[in-house]
């Protein structure tokens, strides 16, 4: 139950960017809630990390390798702050939703342990839904479905597929795809639409 519990925790966080896309909220709004966000869980995380702040809530939604280190929900704060506030919103949007729908999709197909790289299906799925996302997200945005579109949520599409296929340690850090799908997928965009613009 705690692994359908974090899928569905973390799928609530594309709620914001859709708000956005159905013109429910200005993008100002968005990126002001995540950076709000990012600073509360960055107090939390302080609480529990350096006072030991225990509550049973993080027994259910953190993972094992999660224990000594920031939270997953942190990083998903930081990582969606980031691009919220560096790229264009059609852009961080795209990236925003990646992680927040394309990432629980590809962990209910499957999952890797830390070091190790997701299934060949998995990591199609992912693909898959990660590139209709950002399409559709650029024609929700008023753009045409054009090869410049297409090309751009490829490359991001891409870039989301890499960054959550593996979780990497570095220096003893689990870089998880909680910090990472969004930078990547939206850095992988906008190179595209500079080249091809």
């Amino acid at each position: 139950m705690s692994e359908l519990q974090r899928r569905l925790v973390h799928a609530s966080g594309g709620l914001v960017p859709l708000g956005y896309l159905a013109g429910l909220v200005p993008w100002a709004a968005v990126a002001g809630l995540f950076v709000v966000s990012a600073v509360v869980a960055t107090v939390l995380e302080t609480l529990r990390l350096g006072v030991g702040l225990d509550w049973a809530i993080y027994d259910r939604l953190t993972r094992e390798y999660e224990q000594d280190n920031p939270a997953g929900y942190a990083l998903y704060t930081y990582s969606m702050s980031a691009v919220a506030l560096v790229f264009a919103p059609p852009v961080a949007a795209s990236g925003m939703l990646m992680l927040a729908v394309g990432d629980p999709i590809s962990g209910l197909l499957g999952s890797a342990d830390v070091g190790e790289i997701k299934g060949v299906t998995t990591l199609v799925a992912m693909f898959g839904v990660c590139l209709a996302l950002a399409v559709g997200t650029f024609v929700a945005e008023g753009f045409d479905p054009s090869t410049t579109v297409v090309a751009a949520g490829l490359a991001g599409a891409a870039g989301a597929t890499v960054a959550d296929g593996v979780k990497p340690v570095v220096a003893g850090y689990v870089v998880d795809d909680n910090l990472s799908i969004p930078p990547v997928a939206c850095g992988a965009m906008w190179v595209v639409l500079w080249l091809l613009r």
